[in-house]
């Protein structure tokens, strides 16, 4: 993303914000801050870098919840990957009465105060996507060791006979991002056992695509063009930057992604990204949004709940939870996953440039 359209996107969510927090002003007039605001719900994600948070997870959760309390409103921003933003934002929301906020959190070791000040003032927080380090209300995500195993088995088919000899490296996410290093944990624990040998690795700050490919070619420059048979790239977000490092230098390899988004749908079309993890977003938004609509009115939530994690750090126990399986795309599913799901429909991704992979697809 340019610094240009990166403004503008802040720039539309501070508008959004705005908006909204005028809308909520009018419908919670009658009520002081210290009461809580009972028709409120915060909602703030980390980032707008991948496209899944403002198209999807944002609409899908602001529509349940409207679904679910025609006269609730939500609180929203987005914090464009800073911590302090987020953190302005959070506190913001907790000091206007706000009683339930659905976190994705840009650094969740750094939520820990945050959820406990709150928690002290009767502010219940749902960790949505990440689990975010405190006293967490509830947590709704996937199985993400289990995702990372699931890339970890698609690169290894991708590679094919070569597998067991194959040099591999590794691009993982973000180190401030909890998902992150069960998706590197999960990817491990099959390659380790199953490729020849991973002969780089490194985490990328901030899941940016611009740090992906300056580290793919640095790959190439240490391990020469023929020093690796297939890349491991922990979102479709960087193996897009992933990508455009190994055409540049003439290299052909598996590359996997996670997330299907719609250029690495289209990537997977062309021949040129080998898969993606395909989690659906909509379960996992609507449960985040129903839990949210019951902490706020009193609520049981223990059926939306079936099991019980533990936070990343060990410190805080039992947190009542939903984790939703997710499962590899390729070429040869796209139809039946992402089209039969209405993700995207075969006109977003059938394009010009895009007609002669989809028609070889199948996909019409």
């Amino acid at each position: 993303m340019n610094a240009m359209t990166r403004r503008v996107v802040i720039g539309t969510a501070a508008v959004s914000m705005a908006l909204s927090l005028a809308a909520c002003g009018q419908a919670g007039d009658g009520e002081s801050a210290a009461g809580g605001d009972s028709k409120t719900i915060g909602l703030l994600l980390p980032e707008n870098k991948t496209t899944r948070y403002e198209t999807f997870d944002r609409p899908i959760i602001e529509a349940k919840i409207k679904e679910l309390c025609s006269d609730c409103e939500v609180k929203y921003n987005n914090a464009a990957q800073d911590t302090e933003t987020q953190k302005k934002q959070f506190d913001a929301l907790v000091t206007q009465g706000v009683k339930v906020i659905i976190l994705d959190a840009v650094d969740y070791k750094a939520t820990k105060s945050w959820v406990q000040q709150a928690e002290k003032k009767g502010v219940k927080v749902v960790a949505y996507d990440r689990l975010a380090e405190g006293p967490i209300a509830a947590y709704v995500s996937y199985d993400n060791e289990k995702i990372g195993r699931l890339q970890g088995e698609a690169l290894v088919k991708a590679l094919g006979a070569q597998a067991k000899s194959a040099n591999v490296v590794m691009i993982n996410g973000s180190p401030t991002d909890p998902n992150a290093p069960l998706f590197k944990k999960g990817a491990h624990s099959v390659l380790d056992q199953q490729v020849g040998k991973i002969v780089y690795e490194q985490d990328i700050p901030d899941w940016s695509p611009d740090e992906a490919n300056k580290k793919m070619g640095a790959a190439i420059d240490s391990l020469g063009k023929g020093g690796f048979q297939g890349v491991y790239s922990a979102n479709d977000g960087m193996a897009g930057g992933i990508i455009t490092a190994l055409n540049k230098q003439g290299v052909k390899v598996p590359v996997g992604g996670q997330d299907a988004e719609l250029a690495g749908l289209q990537r997977i079309l062309k021949g040129e990204q080998a898969f993606t993890i395909y989690k659906q977003i909509k379960p996992e938004a609507e449960t985040t949004a129903e839990i949210a609509v019951a902490l706020l009115k009193g609520e049981k939530f223990d059926d939306l709940t079936p099991t019980k994690v533990t936070s990343l750090t060990g410190e805080f126990k039992d947190i009542p939870a939903k984790l939703y399986d997710a499962q590899i795309v390729t070429k040869d599913n796209i139809a039946s996953t992402i089209i039969a799901d209405k993700v995207y429909t075969a006109a977003d991704l059938c394009t010009p440039e895009y007609k002669a992979a989809c028609d070889a697809a199948g996909i019409k």
